[in-house]
C-alpha cells in the first residue's frame, strides 16, 4: 500500500480538491462551500492527503463566531475508492493537532457521534452552546483551558448557502 502524506493545501490543489469532494459527497455543494470559505477568508486550516502524487482526501477548518477562538470542521472528504483506510482519521488528527498548535480553543463538528467521538468530540461539550445546528449531531472538542459555561456559536456565513 502506498504511503499517504498529509500536508497543507496549496492554491494549485484546488481543482483536485474539488474533484475529491464532489466524488465523496456525490454533488457540488460541499466543494462550493470550500471555495466560498477560502474566498471569504474564513478558511483557517486546509489539509490534503496525498498518495503517489494524487490528492485522495481533504479537510477544512473554518473560523466560527464564538466567545472564544473556535473552528468548525467541515467538510471532510476522502476519494470513494480510498475510504475505509484511515485517511479521514489521519486528516482529522492532523487538523486538530494544528488547531491546538495555533492556539484555537475549541473545534465544533456536525456529524456522526460514533465517528467523531473517537477523536474526543462529544455532544455534551457542545450542549451548552446555542447554534442553528444544535441537536443530536452537533459536537465540540475543547483544545485548551475550560470553555465558557454557555454562549452562542455560529459557523462562517458560507454555511448558510448549504440550506
Amino acid at each position: 500500500m502506498a504511503e499517504v502524506t498529509i500536508r497543507e493545501e496549496r492554491a494549485g490543489d484546488r481543482e483536485s480538491v474539488r474533484s475529491v469532494i464532489d466524488a465523496a459527497f456525490g454533488g457540488t455543494a460541499e466543494a462550493e462551500l470550500v471555495e466560498r470559505l477560502h474566498a471569504d477568508g474564513d478558511a483557517e486550516i486546509a489539509l490534503v492527503a496525498e498518495e503517489e502524487g494524487r490528492i485522495v482526501g481533504h479537510i477544512l477548518f473554518s473560523r466560527m463566531a464564538a466567545p472564544f477562538r473556535a473552528l468548525g470542521l467541515a467538510p471532510l472528504a476522502v476519494a470513494p475508492e480510498r475510504q475505509g483506510r484511515g485517511i479521514g482519521g489521519g486528516l482529522v488528527r492532523a487538523g486538530l493537532a494544528r488547531a491546538g498548535e495555533e492556539g484555537w480553543e475549541a473545534v465544533f463538528v456536525l456529524g456522526d457521534p460514533d465517528h467523531y467521538g473517537r477523536f474526543g468530540f462529544s455532544l455534551a461539550a457542545a450542549a451548552p452552546f446555542r447554534c442553528v445546528y444544535s441537536g443530536p449531531h452537533f459536537m465540540a472538542l475543547s483544545l485548551g483551558p475550560a470553555l465558557p459555561a454557555a454562549g452562542e456559536v455560529a459557523y462562517a456565513p458560507a454555511f448558510a448557502a448549504l440550506g
